[in-house]
């Protein structure tokens, strides 16, 4: 009987491990979107957007496009990243092989990136004092969501429950706890009244230089194979 019981117990357990079975996304785009707004205590009026970076990534290779703030339909800068490792790409825009880039230039960590993109290892302030919010529903998804609040600042926290996963995300051990996508982070600054939304967008598309980069370097491997 004691034997019939723990075969069930692993049983229900392996089941539980198969539902969240997590998903990686073969190919695909994430753009990061800031709105930051003014005097929010005063009303929505003075507002500013940014967007932060234009990413497209083909399996484990991701490409970043760092738009101009100024002038958002310039392109400032461009990066390769791979796992934790980037390679800024600016005089290689269209003619950057992958396999080669190494061997030309010495990589940096991507945590210590200052453009485009933030990727860190750090945890969510007071991510330990969050409280649960009810489920809503934004732009046509159903969100998970979380607050926290500090005297300093109040953060309202976006996840949309699905098992797939993007090689670029705002905080990943928020998303494990979750069980899903960080999409949307709301937060204001009780000192400065300041209201600032962050916005992580996914797309199908690559976006026009990423796709000539990862078209090129698919010939090569492909000229090479031959």
């Amino acid at each position: 009987m004691k034997l019939q019981l723990t075969l069930l117990s692993a049983a229900f357990l392996l089941g539980l491990i198969s539902c969240h079975k997590e998903i990686k996304s073969e190919k695909g785009g994430i753009d990061i979107i800031s709105n930051v707004y003014f005097d929010a205590s005063k009303g929505l009026d003075q507002m500013q957007s940014f967007h932060i970076s234009k990413m497209s990534y083909s399996q484990d290779q991701l490409i970043e496009i760092v738009p101009d703030r100024s002038f958002p339909e310039i392109n400032k800068q461009l990066f390769l990243i791979k796992d934790s490792l980037y390679y800024p790409l600016d005089s290689e825009r269209k003619t950057a092989i992958f396999s080669e880039i190494g061997l030309k230039q010495k990589p940096l960590l991507v945590f210590d990136k200052k453009a485009g993109a933030v990727f860190s290892k750090e945890w969510i302030p007071n991510y330990r004092n969050r409280r649960k919010l009810p489920d809503t529903v934004l732009f046509g998804k159903q969100y998970k969501r979380f607050e926290i609040n500090s005297p300093w600042n109040y953060s309202r926290f976006y996840i949309y429950p699905t098992d797939t996963i993007l090689p670029y995300s705002l905080y990943r051990h928020a998303e494990k706890d979750y069980h899903g996508r960080l999409e949307r982070i709301d937060s204001y600054s009780k000192k400065t009244d300041i209201f600032v939304t962050l916005q992580l967008i996914t797309r199908k598309d690559w976006d026009l230089e990423a796709k000539e980069l990862f078209e090129f370097n698919q010939f090569v491997n492909k000229s090479k194979n031959d």
